[in-house]
């Protein structure tokens, strides 16, 4: 965790361990949802996170290999103890181990994640409706839930973060689509 940490300290050009840590984060937490949540509303069934393989190098991406065996049949339940309760929670102590955050910052950033994959796959018209409607439900849980506010169906999913991952404090920073903040402060001095 600390060797990736610090790669993307150094492409984020940031010296501020906190932002790299939230950004590292981020990304883990993104590869994490678009896999689990693409093969349950694709496939109906879970995938096996647990007999996953995975590297994790300082640099390039975070290979995940699972294996070709179906995993069980799917439940909104299933999937947040899969992915929040197996992964993300212990991602997130191993981030704040490495580097102080807030546990909202980390919640907040598993929440943009899930919401980025449901939208990504709502590219395709006919797993639109299901990536949405599954995530509005693994937003309801109570470790995910005060991290922001999903938009009601029958809108479109958009989302709204309670916290900040903190990428505007990067020098080429600005604010993501889903940040809490109305614009970005003033950088300092």
């Amino acid at each position: 965790m600390t060797g990736r940490i610090d790669e993307v300290a150094r492409v984020l050009r940031t010296d501020e361990p906190r932002v790299a840590a939230s950004t590292a984060h981020l990304g883990l937490a993104a590869r994490l949802w678009s896999v689990a949540l693409g093969t349950v509303v694709t496939t109906g069934r879970l995938p096996d996170l647990d007999g996953a393989r995975f590297a994790l190098p300082p640099q390039g991406p975070f290979d995940l290999w699972l294996p070709a065996e179906p995993g069980p049949e799917a439940s909104p339940a299933a999937l947040h103890a899969l992915v929040m309760t197996r992964q993300l929670h212990p991602l997130a102590d191993a981030v704040r181990a490495r580097t102080p955050l807030a546990a909202g910052l980390l919640a907040g950033n598993a929440a943009s994640a899930l919401v980025g994959a449901a939208r990504q796959l709502g590219t395709v018209p006919s797993l639109r409706a299901p990536a949405a409607a599954l995530a509005r439900a693994l937003l309801a849980f109570p470790d995910l839930a005060p991290t922001g506010a999903p938009t009601p169906p029958p809108r479109p999913l958009a989302f709204r973060r309670t916290s900040c991952c903190l990428y505007y404090r990067t020098p080429a920073g600005g604010l993501c689509g889903d940040c809490v903040l109305p614009r970005a402060p003033k950088p300092r001095r």
